[in-house]
């Protein structure tokens, strides 16, 4: 055999063997879940957070009145509910009603549709007034949209423990996903709610394709669903999804490495972060300072402000770098985390911090994960201790792995 023989054979394996694992199964699903999680917990906080405030954030209240942000968003075409009526009530229920879809998602309930609902109470409160948020807003913005596309409720999820029980109750099924009855009760209540919005003229063009072919394939992936045995419609199903969820993974993961990238090189070409003073001024604005007292402890000491400025730069502008390194991207990874712990503390941003903290953890380690997960099942074990016996359904046990991921780094890394 020739050494082009050999090489193309070595492509062609490594071809088939990527295809395989990428549409065999989901892709990193505790780092999914984390990330559903964290995103999910983050928009509720600050929802939470600002409730007394939130006439004049997205309300009628607000510097940006609902004529200037029509106007806006005629031009730009993004997507509000809140555009529907200026209404005080529907101002209250859009409001409401992304603060459920944050709690519903982050418990894992339905995920398949309320990481949608999750999506529309994050677009619709945004877009109504885009000069109030900041870069965790942008970041919650654009991973509230590939949160759809993903798988996120396989794991640490009420869906998980419910499919778990109905595994365990019907057996005689024979691996096959037990029916989801209220699934498709809230997937014909969403049906009725979108046919009305079309009706009545709210969405038009290319957003009112998107969800009614959401719509649609959640029908479709039911009706095969329901079939006795599986076959190859539910098998194209089931490649399909574990594509879109681990092309999604992939947009998150290079999203993450721009968001570090650009941030870090914007940094070197700037006169203070080359001087290594750049850490010292934001610590002694005002307004990003809740703690005056530690700013100045802080920065008392200027070989420090000089190694912090300088490790940060050198930090974010390596990350992107070190991704396929497990060793050198988990030492950075501790870093970065901590560095956005030290601003929600220090520079008083705890909602921007959260939002990339729960960035980062696309690029946890799986196993650092599973060992995450199996404390806090000791500890709920240990918190309700008599309350129910055996293993809890939906919980991991110590053998359950994640499938390999072949170049990805967020699978067993």
């Amino acid at each position: 055999m020739s050494r082009i023989d050999e090489v193309s054979e070595r492509l062609e394996k490594t071809v088939r063997t990527g295809l395989q694992r990428t549409t065999a199964a989901p892709l990193g699903r505790y780092q999914t879940a984390v990330i559903r999680i964290g995103f999910a917990a983050t928009w509720l906080l600050f929802l939470l957070r600002e409730f007394p405030h939130r006439q004049e954030l997205y309300g009628p209240d607000g510097p940006w009145n609902w004529d200037l942000a029509q106007r806006l968003i005629a031009d730009n075409h993004a997507f509000s509910a809140l555009m529907w009526s200026d209404s005080q009530v529907w101002f209250e229920c859009v409001y409401v009603g992304a603060v459920s879809a944050a709690v519903l998602l982050m418990l894992g309930w339905h995920t398949r549709a309320t990481s949608v609902l999750f999506m529309i109470g994050v677009l619709s409160l945004q877009n109504r007034s885009i000069f109030v948020g900041d870069g965790g807003d942008n970041v919650i913005h654009l991973m509230s949209i590939y949160l759809v596309f993903t798988r996120c409720g396989q794991v640490w999820s009420l869906d998980a423990r419910r499919a778990a029980r109905a595994r365990d109750a019907h057996e005689a099924l024979g691996g096959r996903e037990p029916e989801d009855r209220g699934g498709m009760v809230l997937w014909w209540v969403l049906g009725l709610a979108l046919a009305v919005v079309t009706f009545l003229g709210e969405v038009s063009g290319g957003w009112l394709l998107f969800f009614w072919a959401l719509w649609a394939a959640q029908g479709a992936w039911w009706a095969v669903g329901r079939r006795a045995e599986p076959g190859d419609p539910r098998l194209l199903c089931d490649v399909v999804g574990n594509l879109l969820h681990n092309a999604a993974l992939l947009v998150i993961m290079v999203e993450a490495c721009l968001i570090y990238a650009t941030a870090g090189w914007y940094k070197i070409q700037g006169s203070r972060w080359q001087d290594g003073t750049a850490v010292y001024y934001p610590l002694h604005l005002d307004y990003f300072s809740p703690w005056p007292a530690l700013g100045d402890l802080l920065t008392a000491y200027g070989p420090m402000v000089l190694l912090v400025t300088y490790g940060t730069v050198a930090v974010q502008v390596a990350f992107p770098f070190t991704v396929f390194n497990r060793r050198m991207k988990n030492v950075l990874l501790v870093f970065m985390i901590l560095e956005h712990a030290v601003i929600a503390v220090v520079l008083g941003l705890p909602f921007f911090s959260l939002a990339m903290i729960a960035a980062d953890a696309v690029f946890l380690p799986t196993t650092f994960l599973l060992r995450i997960g199996r404390g806090a099942a000791r500890a709920r074990g240990r918190l309700f201790a008599g309350s129910r016996g055996g293993r809890v359904p939906g919980q991991r046990t110590a053998q359950d792995v994640e499938p390999a991921a072949a170049g990805v780094p967020t699978a067993r890394t």
